[in-house]
């Protein structure tokens, strides 16, 4: 049940247009420490492992996809993403956040193969993969509808779904910036359906790519909307657009918007427990100080991340630095799992 009395849409346009940057976040930080009283910031430690660049969309904000006869495209080898994974299990991780281009020629039978040798060789990893156009995208391929495609996926292996892919969730927006790419209710489909089957799943936007104000509001009141129907999601993650080697171009959201559009996120999505901050676009001053604007954990240490990096955003941060991070600004940290279990604490 929310805390406090529910805003609705011009309310949550009228604190991000007018409100003060300290109120808005004052308001966003007692909320926080009311869901997690314990003084405690999370993070989880995963790797990203892109296994295609190869990607049909074309989105014109990705600078990381390529078309199939290009001389860098790729799909990579069951091997290639088996040591990945090993790397990631030597150091203590405990999710794998996989996904890639929109190929045309990958079918279901692909990802359960994979899937299940995954889950045979690395049977404490958690199988956090697959964006819902993925998902979609595979279905088309495969000549399946989306309940067998996701319960045969499920039985294959994938554990969660993460929620990437969602950009603003206005049909307006995504029309003009990713047009071959699904309309925001088939995301939302994808979501409520994983939901059904028991996956628990994660909610993103990304902002600044010239979306109107009250397209962020849009967006944020449509996945709580989703969420009072049944969706799973567990974590809402906001991050600015990167506009280096894109086709669209322009330039990036502010830190003074970030902080708002995190504030907002937290006052607004009552229903979903965590919020994270978005150290891999704002680096890690600002994720530091997204602890004090309704932020509860800094997501992923991200052992490789490419999407981002493509456009020229290549900020790093290790789990020491991470640590040091959440106690230089007052609170202990401790590493979880996908679904926020505790796996470690590190007292300040």
């Amino acid at each position: 049940m929310p805390l406090v009395p529910r805003i609705e849409r011009q309310e949550a346009l009228q604190l991000l247009t007018g409100a003060e940057l300290l109120t808005l976040g004052a308001s966003a930080d007692t909320i926080r420490r009311n869901l997690h009283p314990d003084g405690r910031m999370t993070f989880v430690v995963d790797r990203n492992v892109n296994y295609t660049n190869i990607c049909e969309s074309k989105c014109s904000f990705c600078a990381f996809y390529r078309e199939k006869q290009a001389a860098d495209a790729y799909v990579l080898t069951p091997g290639q993403i088996f040591e990945k994974i090993a790397e990631l299990v030597e150091q203590g991780g405990t999710q794998l956040l996989m996904q890639g281009g929109l190929h045309p020629d990958l079918k279901i039978d692909f990802f359960e193969q994979l899937f299940r040798d995954i889950k045979n060789r690395f049977p404490s990893i958690q199988n956090h993969s697959l964006s819902p156009a993925e998902v979609i995208c595979i279905a088309e391929n495969s000549g399946l509808d989306l309940d067998q495609t996701l319960t045969r996926l499920k039985a294959a292996g994938l554990d969660s779904i993460p929620g990437g892919g969602a950009e603003i969730l206005v049909d307006e927006i995504r029309s003009s910036i990713s047009p071959k790419k699904i309309g925001w209710r088939q995301w939302g489909e994808v979501m409520l359906k994983a939901a059904a089957l028991g996956m628990p799943t994660t909610a993103t936007m990304m902002f600044g790519s010239g979306e109107r104000l009250e397209d962020i509001v849009e967006h944020l009141f449509r996945v709580r909307e989703l969420q009072d129907r049944g969706a799973s999601f567990t974590a809402f993650i906001p991050w600015t657009y990167q506009p280096g080697n894109t086709e669209l171009g322009g330039t990036t959201a502010s830190g003074v918007d970030y902080l708002k559009v995190l504030a907002l996120s937290r006052i607004v999505l009552d229903n979903i427990p965590n919020i994270q901050a978005s150290w891999v676009t704002q680096g890690a001053k600002m994720a530091q100080v997204a602890l004090f604007f309704g932020a509860n954990d800094l997501g992923g240490t991200m052992l490789e991340e490419n999407v981002v990096a493509a456009a020229g955003c290549s900020f790093r941060m290790s789990q020491d630095e991470m640590i040091t991070l959440i106690h230089g600004a007052g609170f202990s940290a401790a590493q979880r799992t996908t679904t926020y279990s505790i796996v470690r604490e590190f007292a300040v």
